[in-house]
């Protein structure tokens, strides 16, 4: 008699994010080849997001925590902060797909929250794979890390791969939280794991879209420049992940995720091209310039995204693609809105006017405003972001014709400090890198293994354990330098490789510090 192939089982983390539920709805479509295990919250947004699953699986409902399944769905209503429920959801799993994480600016307003979900939970994560039967050694992982890592990237730094140095921007503790859980991972026992650094990810439903709208986004320079990705290309990309053998180099490796050339755009254009699916003649119309920060955001060009997708094949939609499948998503009153702006000049001015005001009002009433900042004299937010007050004083407000603020084709490659051609590293390889970066590999003997844990120390005199994979190809560095604080005026003198991402909108003689405690003055903003 013939065997018959066992189903594989994937448990999905962060099925209810934007990402999450796209990768879920494609296991869905697949779940004649996986068995499906989720780990979500048991509050009433998710109990009723997962309703018309639970049914199809046959499923009867209950309140509150507790673990259901059936006909190849399985639900933990639980917590990945708590080791015990993620243990449940990965008890019998052969993939782990990892769509969690608390983001800003949520996790600016709650940043223990985010060390809780962002940290712990990758921690309980690895645990709970380890503790299975040869967990280490048969569990695949694939763990999503994000753009905000490498912090603020403006021309002409703006294009950038892995192997860069990882620059969380001033007060952004989600990117913090974020370098911390990767390197959790990097530094694991698990033998199949990837992390993919998602860049912005776009809604293709419009409720989800609207809901990012937050005085954050008067943190992004306007010369920013993104390549982005849709909700429905970033969770297709992850279940593909599912079809990489156990032979691909894709394993223990660090990959940069973003949409490709055709979701590249500047964040001028990006909010100009969805401001006008509401019927709005543009940015210029509803904002001021001075609104928009300066620098210490994050985004870039993906120098290296083509190689994710090759791997993944997940290149499908263009900025075009996703601005018609949210203008389909928009609910029918907003269309009608949008439609009698666009052909009616008196009602457009409307609009806008209106739209204005609300703008103005996160800008200057909400504790996260640019504006707010400004008119209270909040010093270190106007040093991070702006430099100083003059500097702020001396934006011009928007010229008759804005240019679109694509950057030139230039742009400068960051050196990683060690001869990157050569097929194979020696030890005077990770000497070489170790002190372009104002330190020292204090190890005096390596085979050659790039995932060998060896021992380091920073111009700080910090010494640390970490493996050249880690250090030399994903651009982490030392632990106890990572903020906050935030002190990299003063790490930009002692490190050359992380003085290129600096400098280019840092002046020299700028001796900013930003303690540990900086993050109170926007906790919990969001409540008003």
């Amino acid at each position: 008699m013939g065997t018959v192939n066992q189903k594989e089982t994937i448990a999905l983390f962060g099925a209810s994010g934007s990402m999450g539920y796209e990768a879920f709805k494609e296991l869905w479509k697949r779940r004649e080849r996986y068995e499906i295990t989720l780990l979500l919250l048991p509050n009433r947004r998710e109990k009723r997001l997962f309703r018309k699953y639970e049914k199809a699986a046959g499923i009867q409902p209950i309140p509150g925590k507790g673990v259901v399944e059936g006909r190849g769905l399985k639900i933990v209503w639980g917590d990945a902060t708590e080791y015990s429920d993620v243990e449940k959801a990965i008890r019998g799993a052969d993939w782990v797909l990892n769509a969690m994480a608390l983001i800003s600016p949520l996790a600016d307003y709650y940043p223990e929250a985010a060390r809780c979900v962002n940290i712990d939970g990758i921690t309980n994560i690895l645990k709970a794979i380890e503790a299975q039967p040869n967990g280490s050694d048969r569990i695949k992982y694939i763990h999503t890390g994000t753009v905000a890592e490498t912090g603020d990237r403006l021309p002409p730094i703006h294009v950038g791969r892995v192997g860069d140095p990882l620059k969380p921007s001033v007060f952004d503790y989600y990117a913090v939280t974020k370098i911390a859980g990767e390197r959790a991972v990097l530094e694991s026992n698990l033998n199949y794991w990837a992390s993919v650094r998602m860049t912005f990810i776009m809604p293709v439903d419009y409720e989800d879209y609207f809901s990012l709208w937050d005085p954050i986004m008067f943190h992004q320079p306007i010369n920013t420049c993104m390549e982005n990705i849709s909700s429905r290309d970033a969770g297709y990309g992850l279940v593909n992940c599912l079809d990489i053998p156990e032979s691909s180099d894709f394993w223990r490796g660090v990959y940069n995720m973003g949409g490709g050339p055709a979701m590249r755009c500047s964040a001028y254009g990006f909010m100009t091209q969805a401001l006008k699916l509401g019927g709005i003649s543009g940015l210029e119309g509803v904002t001021e310039k001075k609104w928009f920060a300066l620098r210490n955001f994050h985004m870039q060009y993906y120098e290296d995204s083509h190689l994710t997708n090759n791997y993944l094949n997940y290149w499908r939609d263009s900025l075009e693609d996703w601005l018609a499948a949210l203008q389909q998503d928009m609910p029918l009153r907003l269309k009608l809105v949008a439609l009698l702006a666009r052909n009616l000049p008196i009602f457009q001015t409307i609009v806008e006017k209106i739209t204005y005001n609300r703008m103005r009002s996160m800008v200057e009433n909400h504790k996260n405003g640019t504006g707010y900042w400004y008119k209270n004299r909040n010093d270190q937010r106007m040093s991070a972001f702006f430099k100083d007050y003059h500097t702020y004083d001396s934006v011009a407000n928007w010229d008759p014709d804005v240019p679109p603020l694509v950057p030139d084709e230039d742009w400068i490659r960051m050196d990683h400090g060690y001869n990157e051609e050569k097929d194979k590293l020696v030890l005077d390889d990770l000497i070489q890198a170790a002190a372009f970066r104002g330190g020292e590999c204090l190890s005096r003997s390596w085979e050659g293994d790039l995932y060998q844990t060896l021992t380091w120390k920073c111009a700080s005199a910090h010494e640390f354990q970490g493996k050249p994979y880690t250090i030399l190809k994903a651009g982490h560095w030392c632990p106890d330098c990572v903020p906050p604080p935030w002190d990299f005026d003063r790490e930009a003198k002692v490190n050359p490789y992380f003085s290129q991402v600096w400098y280019p909108n840092h002046d020299r003689d700028e001796k900013n510090q930003y303690p540990v405690d900086c993050l109170k003055d926007i906790a919990g903003a969001d409540k008003g």
